[in-house]
């Protein structure tokens, strides 16, 4: 008797929900469904909001924390930053979808206790969160790094021919990836929805060198000297200035010297002036002009000892101060001269001018045998005649004229030679150099008198000097 009376129940509970799936289901047509009372975001209290109001919510709700600050403590600094820089986002907004249809779907029975769940406890969806790798490493890579301090390794002073170690000192460097792993985890696991402070990770940046190291520099190398005797004063400073620049360089194993990073830039502050320099074959004045001897006369000692040549590049015609061959070009960043420090011990290089000769001394631990000599020798393939142009400037009188020299045009390579006890072991092939020619240019005045001027253009179009050298000798007789 009793499992009827149950039985009964049970269907009288199932028709009155039936019932009242129908009235909402009439209710549906009318409106949008409201969430049950008792459901919550977080703190956020979602009772009788639509999906819509509900979704507007969180989204104010987001906005709102995203003006939460960070502050990152680095070394004894703090920077400040908001999560929406970061790139905060909730990543489960569909809570408002969910939290609607609590109560309202699946089967009759889990409908009605879903309901009555409500009536003695809320129901509260807990929001995840996560910010943006890439925002976060951006601004660690731009706003934090900044705090950084390099080590400064240990050198050498080289005075009155004695070489003194100077310490290096200890620098601080933060790490970056470690930093943003640190916020992510800050941010999504620990977080409680206020302003909050994290010490970002940091390393200790150790410098090279101990006086044992640096106590192995004490034999020459290689050393080259050549001579600025024709410069005035200009280039003379200039070449001067280079090898200040570079005096005193210190190059740990595996170090790669750029002579264009140490001497730029070429500015009147960093002790250039104006000077005759290449450019398109032509000479032309230019800040830092006779810089590319400073660059050669280094080349050449770094030939001497034998350390690995990253980068040389001949100029474009010929220079007088060494053989073909055998200078190093510097112009703007696509023509360097470089080389590696390729020993296991470090090298100082000593530059210094006197006697307007420059000179530069590579010193580091020899290693070489004693009955092991080296030497370079540059050889000539063929040569190009630069020829004559005669130009008329009708901005000059008859009677004047201009020469600017010529240079020959050049083919040329050089060998290194290496002899032990004096017999020579190897000859090999160090670099191929192709010199442009640049013609004599010689510029004659055609302005004035217009029978004269006439056989001075007439003169200049045949482009033989000798011819125009006597036009013009005429012309200047018949003015007197």
């Amino acid at each position: 008797m009793k499992r009827f009376v149950g039985a009964g129940l049970l269907l009288a509970l199932i028709l009155a929900l039936a019932g009242m799936e129908s009235r909402e289901a009439l209710a549906k047509e009318k409106e949008e469904p409201t969430i049950h009372t008792g459901i919550y975001a977080d703190d956020i209290d979602l009772s009788g909001m639509t999906v819509g109001e509900a979704k507007a919510e969180l989204n104010a709700y987001v906005n709102q924390l995203r003006e939460e600050t960070l502050t990152l403590e680095i070394f004894d600094e703090q920077v400040e930053v908001t999560l929406g820089e970061l790139g905060l986002s909730c990543t489960n907004m569909d809570v408002a979808k969910e939290a609607a249809q609590l109560g309202k779907t699946g089967n009759v029975i889990q409908r009605y206790k879903d309901r009555m769940d409500l009536e003695h406890e809320n129901k509260v969806y807990e929001l995840t969160w996560s910010i943006d790798s890439g925002a976060v490493r951006s601004f660690v890579s731009t706003e934090c790094v900044k705090f950084d301090s390099e080590a400064e390794d240990a050198t050498l002073k080289r005075e009155n021919g004695v070489f003194e170690i100077v310490d290096g000192n200890t620098g601080t460097k933060l790490d970056v990836e470690g930093s943003v792993q640190a916020i992510l985890d800050y941010v999504e696991n620990e977080w409680n929805k206020e302003n909050g402070t994290i010490t970002l990770p940091v390393e200790t940046d150790y410098p090279r060198g101990s006086k044992e190291e640096l106590s192995r520099v004490k034999d020459v190398l290689g050393t080259f000297t050549t001579s600025y005797s024709t410069s005035g004063p200009s280039r003379s400073q200039n070449v001067a200035n280079g090898a200040r620049l570079i005096n005193g360089t210190v190059l740990y194993p595996g170090d790669t010297f750029s002579a264009y990073e140490v001497v730029s830039p070429f500015s009147r502050e960093n002790g250039y002036e104006m000077a005759g320099s290449y450019l398109n074959g032509k000479v032309v004045d230019s800040l830092g002009g006779g810089i590319c001897q400073v660059s050669t006369t280094l080349y050449n000692a770094v030939l001497l000892s034998e350390l690995e040549v990253v980068e040389r590049s001949n100029h474009s015609m010929i220079v007088t101060y060494v053989d073909p061959s055998a200078d190093a070009a510097i112009a703007g960043t696509y023509k360097d001269f470089k080389f590696k420090n390729d020993t296991d011990a470090p090298i100082y290089i000593e530059g210094y001018t006197a006697d307007k000769k420059i000179t530069f001394t590579i010193y580091g631990e020899e290693t070489r045998p004693a009955n092991r000599t080296i030497q370079y020798v540059s050889q000539t393939l063929s040569v190009t005649e630069p020829g004559v142009v005669i130009i008329a400037d009708p901005g000059q009188p008859i009677g004047f004229r201009a020469v600017e020299g010529a240079h020959r045009g050049m083919q040329a390579e050089l060998y290194k030679h290496v002899y032990v006890n004096g017999v020579e072991e190897s000859v090999t092939k160090v670099n191929k150099s192709t010199y442009n020619p640049s013609p004599r240019t010689v510029v004659v005045g055609v302005a004035g008198d217009e029978g004269m001027s006439a056989e001075m253009l007439e003169a200049v179009a045949t482009q033989d000097e000798g011819i125009v050298n006597a036009v013009l000798a005429s012309c200047i007789e018949r003015m007197q």
